[in-house]
């Protein structure tokens, strides 16, 4: 199985900033220690013809050029540099280069990536460019794919996702998250919105995931999942509010990767947020939503029928 990451081109923040940057470096190295199978590949950056398959391009000109209003710049949450940008445009094509992987070997990952607030012409919530929805957008101008799957379970509401793709009968966003949290204001909802209170555990968020998904079946059939895993639903996330214990989102990935097993359908995985003061907590989450790919890999499930690109 094949893994991308972005972890050399490092994002300057200032002392004290509150976004876990160490987490990438130290998900590869631990996947580089411990899972010899998955082959860490670094990715191309995506271009500006491939971002505007999601975003404006005057939204690209300005963030590539640094020619951010300091609203815009206090949204994202990051300060501008020529270093945010390549970042984010290697971390998109990180989770575009995992797609192609997994439509080959039936799973694939983007160990970074899941930046699903940013809309078509705006960045947020430490979000520029959205990898998710321009990924899904690709794989379909490329006749990867016809209908794709997005799969969020950020504890935060992938609004910039939806945004992008509200008015897309051929995208099903599914999105699991905190109700009362992040984005608190101008939501845009998408396919199938699920809000969970405060203190959810994992019982509770299981028995929603299951329904979420016995509903995008009913709803939807798609040929493609691209799935958001974020590690902010654990309990000891500082931006969570959620309560899930680490055997908790485990159990999520593998209801998830079940759940695409049944239907033969190859997965690719963008990590998502994670803001637990114990940086090792959100590697230990994100190294299980790997090593539930690679068994998804292994298993054969979701390898492309050729046929899709050729109809």
């Amino acid at each position: 199985m094949k893994a991308y990451y972005s972890d050399r081109f490092v994002l300057p923040l200032p002392e004290g900033h509150r976004f876990p940057m160490a987490k990438y470096r130290r998900l590869r190295e631990r996947i580089e220690h411990e899972l010899p199978q998955v082959s860490l590949h670094e990715p191309e950056a995506a271009t500006d013809g491939v971002l505007a398959l999601g975003h404006a391009p005057d939204w690209i000109e300005r963030l590539s050029l640094g020619r951010l209003t300091e609203a815009e710049q206090r949204a994202i949450g990051f300060p501008w540099s020529p270093a945010m940008v390549e970042r984010s445009r290697r971390s998109v094509g990180a989770t575009l280069a995992a797609c192609r992987a997994a439509l080959e070997d039936g799973a694939a990952a983007n160990l970074a990536g899941g930046t699903h607030h940013a809309g078509p012409a705006r960045g947020e919530g430490f979000c520029c460019l959205n990898d998710v929805a321009v990924a899904a957008r690709l794989m379909q101008a490329e006749r990867r794919a016809r209908r794709v799957a997005i799969v969020d379970l950020d504890v935060h509401q992938g609004n910039g996702t939806a945004e992008i793709l509200r008015h897309d009968a051929s995208v099903f966003t599914l999105s699991i998250h905190g109700a009362r949290n992040f984005p608190f204001r101008h939501r845009c909802d998408g396919d199938l919105d699920v809000d969970l209170p405060d203190g959810t555990g994992d019982a509770a968020y299981l028995d929603a995931l299951d329904g979420a998904l016995r509903a995008l079946a009913e709803r939807f059939e798609p040929d493609f999942v691209i799935y958001l895993a974020g590690a902010d639903p654990y309990e000891g996330d500082r931006l969570g509010r959620l309560s899930l214990s680490i055997e908790g989102l485990a159990e999520r990935d593998r209801r998830v990767f079940a759940f695409a097993r049944e239907r033969a359908l190859p997965v690719a995985v963008a990590m998502g947020g994670g803001y637990c003061p114990e940086i090792e907590r959100i590697v230990e989450i994100h190294f299980g939503t790997v090593r539930e790919a690679l068994a998804h890999a292994r298993a054969g499930a979701g390898r492309a029928d050729p046929r899709v690109a050729a109809s």
